[in-house]
């Protein structure tokens, strides 16, 4: 009887991962060496890969990096109606209206950038994918529930839910992850749903079920696992989404309720009053902005070709 069921688990294990596998050519190489050797001669998703490590760890080794103290006003004396100190020694981008070291403050602002977009992100995702879970693994009246429920957040524009979410909770940096959070919940319900639905009529659960195999041993140890591809392209896209998102609701004076920590979108926001007089110091942060973006979105187009079998070669 062991025997027996051992050979059952044997025979599902196979065909969960033959159906994961790669098509010929591949040499039987698995998906994730199969797509890391893809990445590996792809420049674009060298170029965003080579973005997103420095931004990582410009943002882990701030105090390292940062020259001088990025809340010091130490040339506010220098600052006058109209005119504002430029680079000079020790000040390789010159400082703020407020007489504080900009590069310090730039580098200080990749931590809030990284602490934000990660942390909603996460919350974002863990929520989503229990969702899609449920729907996916149930089906009929739970699905339908919580499909419902994901298309009315979906009616809703994401910047609008956000800065209402914002504005409800009161002006912090929890309410802002929140509020990204939750903008991110039914990409991720929808789709782990919808991957999910395409694994579950796939031959080795069709097989699985037909040997009399749990829902819930189909679901969390076959199903589940070769759905999650797309979800994790689909979170390096997220980050993207939520530092810009971030950066919008600070510009609109929705985040973090003490202007003078270093943060990009709130940096972009300040400096309209001197736009005139010094634009740089709106240019860099949106700068920031534009290449960090960039980059997570990059190294996201690259891992969704790198893993969808229509790009494979």
């Amino acid at each position: 009887m062991t025997a027996t069921v051992g050979n059952r688990r044997e025979r599902i294990d196979a065909l969960a991962a033959r159906a994961g596998a790669l098509p010929e050519g591949d040499g039987g190489v698995s998906l994730v060496k199969s797509a890391y050797r893809r990445l590996r001669r792809n420049p674009v998703a060298i170029l965003g890969a080579l973005i997103v490590v420095v931004f990582l760890l410009v943002a882990l080794f701030a105090p390292w990096l940062a020259p001088k103290d990025p809340y010091a006003q130490s040339l506010l004396s220098e600052v006058r109606q109209g005119s504002i100190p430029g680079p000079r020694a020790g000040y390789p981008l010159g400082v703020d209206q407020l007489g504080r070291d900009l590069l310090s403050r730039l580098i200080y602002g990749a931590r809030q950038s990284l602490l934000i977009g990660v942390v909603a992100t996460v919350l974002g995702s863990f929520v989503g994918l229990v969702l899609g879970v449920l729907a996916g693994a149930f089906g009929g009246w739970v699905d339908t529930v919580i499909m419902r429920f994901v298309d009315i957040l979906l009616s809703v524009p994401g910047l609008l839910m956000a800065i209402s979410i914002s504005v409800l909770l009161g002006q912090n940096q929890v309410s802002l992850m929140i509020a990204i959070a939750v903008t991110q919940i039914p990409v991720f319900a929808r789709l782990l749903r919808g991957s999910m639905l395409v694994q579950r009529d796939r031959d080795y659960a069709v097989a699985a079920q037909a040997l009399g195999v749990k829902r819930r041993k189909i679901v969390l140890s076959h199903v589940l696992p070769n759905s999650l591809s797309p979800v994790i392209v689909q979170a390096t896209l997220s980050l993207a989404t939520a530092i810009i998102e971030a950066a919008a609701l600070s510009f609109l004076g929705l985040g973090d309720p003490d202007i003078s920590r270093p943060e990009w979108g709130a940096m972009l926001a300040s400096a309209q009053s001197v736009l005139s007089v010094r634009p740089q110091l709106a240019i860099y942060p949106a700068l920031c902005i534009i290449v960090v973006a960039l980059g997570f979105t990059l190294l996201g187009e690259s891992l969704r070709e790198a893993l969808d079998p229509k790009f494979r070669r």
